[in-house]
């Protein structure tokens, strides 16, 4: 299997960069039942208590509150659907990214900030704090190169490797729904 490279992704990165700033599209959706298995609904529950229904996040997580339930500033992983473009060649493929919510919107720092709300479909979701880098799992499927890119000060700045959000508001999302931005 052949990855893309650093060349590869900065050439093509004005396609990522041209991504809608104010209202966009929920391309892919992505939830994780436990670790390693993906499944990819066409529409999905999004809940304060629970984030992505079905997904492992409510069972527990890598950041947890001093009471041991999951943190809800890690609630819901979500990446711009044209850097998943350019990293794999189709969805199956960009599934094992692991983001439940996969956007053609524009996430960099210019666009959106900490506190920022995102209305998609019936729900209503807030970003976090929480940087969203890339790990050795995402090396081993989408490349180094990329790994290395994504967890550059420019790659961070664009947030290619995505960011978190945590639901304010329940409803169900739905893959064609929009995104856009509040307030």
């Amino acid at each position: 299997m052949s990855f893309i490279t650093k060349e590869e992704f900065v050439e093509r990165l004005d396609y990522v960069k041209a991504a809608p700033k104010e209202e966009g599209s929920l391309k892919l959706i992505v939830v994780r039942p436990v670790s390693n298995e993906r499944e990819m609904p066409a529409s999905c529950s999004l809940s304060v208590e629970e984030g992505v229904a079905g997904d492992h996040w409510a069972k527990g997580c890598w950041k947890s509150l001093p009471d041991g339930s999951p943190d809800p500033a890690v609630q819901i992983a979500m990446m711009n659907y044209r850097v998943l473009e350019l990293i794999a060649d189709s969805d199956e493929r960009r599934a094992l990214a692991g983001d439940a919510l996969c956007v053609d919107f524009d996430l960099c720092d210019e666009n959106l900030s900490t506190g920022d709300r995102l209305r998609i479909g019936e729900t209503e979701v807030e970003v976090t704090d929480v940087p969203h880098n890339g790990c050795a799992k995402f090396a081993e499927r989408f490349g180094k190169e990329a790994l290395a890119y994504i967890n550059s000060a420019e790659g961070k700045a664009l947030h290619l490797r995505g960011i978190y959000v945590k639901v304010v508001s329940d409803g169900v999302v739905s893959v064609g729904d929009a995104v856009k931005r509040l307030g």
